[in-house]
């Protein structure tokens, strides 16, 4: 089973970029996030979605 969120620092390693500019990205209007908490989650599908429609 795949998981359907990620957690900021996957997304550092995904993305290939600082933790720093991943929690700056998490910040951004319309970003996909969830957050529980303190915690910050970042949902697969919409983190696609995302990257697809601010691909330039």
């Amino acid at each position: 089973m795949e998981k359907a969120t990620m957690s900021v620092q996957e997304l550092s390693a995904h993305m290939g970029i600082s933790l720093p500019k991943a929690y700056e990205l998490t910040k951004r209007d319309g970003f996909p996030t969830i957050r529980i908490g303190t915690r910050i989650l970042v949902p697969v599908d919409a983190f696609k979605e995302w990257l697809k429609e601010n691909a330039n």
